[in-house]
């Protein structure tokens, strides 16, 4: 491992972590802006939308840029914008002009995802490309759960738009650090100018990239469709307190940690592709096993605290094997790509967040305020995750 490289490592994690965290440190605060601007809870629900919808459209813009012009200048541009839109939120007025902030907020923010992974494919190959995506992608779960923490305590102490006030000075702090300590890892003699639209055409034909497109979008859709429809099945249906649900968030960061761990270790004995497979077996078990006990849960009573005790412990076990899927699925996707790896980041970005919001608003769809929805829905994600892998990736996809 490079040595500036490993000292970069953790600020290349509060770099893909931060616009993460930005996405659901907002959550708790959604009653208190609905209440603030006198307008309906799905219109303050709608600005979730707006965010995702917008990371979508920056990974298509932020991959080209950086290998046009470089990776460090690239996050510095993208964090400023950043700021910029957490700045709009603040000062924001009306609903409309919150969405017009977290719709630039997001577009900003992107460039931490497709650039962080740009850099890492720059600098690592193989199995080490995947020991450094465990690591770093343990920060893709990690940072969403502590948002809901951090955010719903400074929205009921301080008020929502103090949270707001957060993000501007860590991204401050952040575009500090990165002027001082990250290297560029895209020189210009490097920099290849490459037809978009041939890169295009590479990527839609590659079935390998599609599918691991898929099991990224698949393995996402279970983890954000939890934070969009786990209150109503925590709180509504088996009468969890707000409270007790926010901290029940802590169990979440500790399974993070621990699939991390765990797939950090097992890149040093085993194949990407082999953990990825085994992760998606543990998501699949795990929710095929959630979805029996609510079924029953639904036609026989048992304990309500009995249920959300399971619920948890098994929302762990999902959580573990996703770490193992998406740290091990990310780095295989585009190991063929190290000519426009960039762009093809940008581009494969594009690709699974456009299906993981179909993905999460497919939960909200299914919405029918039972305890049934949820779970039968992450095993129909799980399957297909199965299905991408028997399909379309090759047996000697490895490393």
């Amino acid at each position: 491992m490079k040595r500036a490289l490993l000292l970069s490592i953790w600020l290349l994690v509060l770099i893909v972590g931060l616009p993460q965290l930005a996405e659901t440190i907002f959550t708790p605060s959604l009653p208190l802006i609905a209440t603030s601007f006198g307008t309906s809870a799905s219109m303050a629900q709608f600005t979730l939308t707006i965010y995702l919808f917008s990371f979508a459209l920056g990974t298509l813009f932020w991959g080209r840029i950086s290998d046009k012009h470089g990776r460090k200048p690239s996050i510095l541009l993208g964090l400023i914008i950043f700021a910029l839109g957490s700045a709009v939120c603040y000062i924001s007025s009306n609903i409309e002009i919150l969405m017009l902030g977290r719709f630039i907020q997001a577009f900003g923010g992107s460039t931490g995802s497709v650039v962080g992974q740009a850099i890492c494919r720059d600098s690592f190959e193989g199995s080490r490309l995947g020991q450094v995506y465990s690591f770093i992608g343990g920060s893709l779960g990690l940072f969403p759960a502590l948002g809901p923490i951090i955010g719903g305590f400074i929205a009921y102490s301080y008020g929502w738009r103090n949270v707001f006030t957060l993000l501007i000075g860590v991204t401050f702090l952040l575009i500090l650090t990165i002027v001082y300590k990250l290297p560029e890892t895209h020189h210009k003699e490097s920099r290849q100018h490459h037809h978009f639209l041939k890169i295009v055409k590479h990527l839609l034909s590659d079935k390998k990239v599609l599918g691991f497109g898929l099991i990224v979008a698949a393995a996402n859709g279970v983890w954000l469709s939890y934070f969009t429809e786990g209150a109503f099945y925590l709180i509504d249906n088996l009468h969890l307190s707000p409270l007790s649900y926010s901290f029940s968030f802590i169990l979440i960061v500790l399974a993070i940690i621990l699939g991390t761990l765990v797939s950090k270790k097992l890149n040093k004995l085993y194949s990407s592709l082999q953990i990825m497979r085994w992760g998606i077996t543990t998501m699949t078990m795990a929710a095929l096993l959630f979805s029996i006990t609510a079924l029953i849960k639904h036609y026989a009573m048992f304990s309500d605290t009995a249920m959300i005790v399971f619920s948890l412990s098994i929302q762990m076990v999902i959580v573990t094997g996703f770490c193992l899927v998406t740290s091990n699925a990310l780095s295989l996707a585009l190991v063929d790509y190290k000519w426009c790896v960039g762009s093809a980041t940008s581009l494969f970005g594009f690709f699974y967040y456009l299906l993981i919001s179909l993905f999460t608003l497919g939960m909200g769809l299914l919405h029918n305020g039972t305890l049934l929805p949820m779970p039968l829905y992450f095993f129909a994600l799980c399957l297909l995750m199965k299905l991408s892998t028997k399909l379309v990736i090759k047996p000697s996809t490895t490393s």
